[in-house]
């Protein structure tokens, strides 16, 4: 399921360093957003399972921070966490 962004990446043969923004997160109930940006480019690949309704999707979209989908399936916005807000919130744990 989750191997659009993969198979780009193996296909072009994309190295880390040729990444402005590459991400894959987990969300809340069961959520999953992958999300990958090249250097040079300003459009944002993004792999989601929505936490809200289970769809999968995928996007094409414009890459903009704070950077959010629509899922395709239930109409929600998904976004990405920040990395800090995800530490804070599992260190009070």
């Amino acid at each position: 399921m989750f191997n659009k962004i993969a198979r780009f990446i193996k296909e072009r043969g994309i190295k880390p360093s040729d990444c402005a923004y590459h991400t894959l997160r987990n969300l809340e109930n069961n959520g999953k957003i992958r999300v990958l940006v090249l250097k040079g480019e300003d459009i944002a690949r993004c792999e989601y399972i929505c936490p809200y309704c289970s769809h999968y999707g995928y996007c094409e979209k414009r890459w903009n921070r704070p950077f959010s989908v629509k899922c395709e399936n239930c109409g929600k916005s998904i976004r990405v966490p920040k990395l800090l807000s995800e530490f804070k919130k599992k260190s009070k744990c």
